[in-house]
């Protein structure tokens, strides 16, 4: 077994199920999307982006894009609520929910692609 392709694997699986867990719940009930799992998915996903840089392959270029894709939408989704909570004064909208759910839901096809490219990877190199 390699340990870099398991620590590679493992953060693209984390980054997927760290973004799934913000982005399930009632999109207008803010209990049931809670910021510091949206800062986690953040965080994990910029590291999986790290990981997949020098990787020159085909498969590598689309990982590569597709993790960065997710972390612009999750940062953006980052933006909306920090403006709309911080900038505003006023405690977060059902607008505002909406579109930082909206980014994340974004970014969740974003890690499906992603993981789904990384499956395609391993069955390549396996035969």
């Amino acid at each position: 077994m390699h340990s870099e392709k398991i620590l590679f694997a493992f953060f693209i699986l984390l980054a997927l199920t760290l973004n799934f867990g913000f982005f399930v719940g009632d999109m207008s009930n803010p209990n049931h999307h809670n910021v510091f799992e949206l800062f986690a998915a953040v965080v994990v996903s910029l590291i999986a982006t790290i990981m997949k840089f020098g990787d020159k392959s085909h498969v590598g270029t689309m990982l590569l894009a597709s993790s960065l894709v997710a972390d612009l939408q999750l940062i953006a989704a980052c933006i909306v609520w920090a403006v709309a909570v911080h900038g505003f004064s006023q405690p977060l909208s059902e607008h505002a929910l909406a579109s930082i759910v909206s980014l994340s839901g974004g970014a969740l096809l974003a890690n499906i692609v992603s993981v789904l490219l990384l499956a395609l990877e391993t069955t390549i190199h396996r035969r």
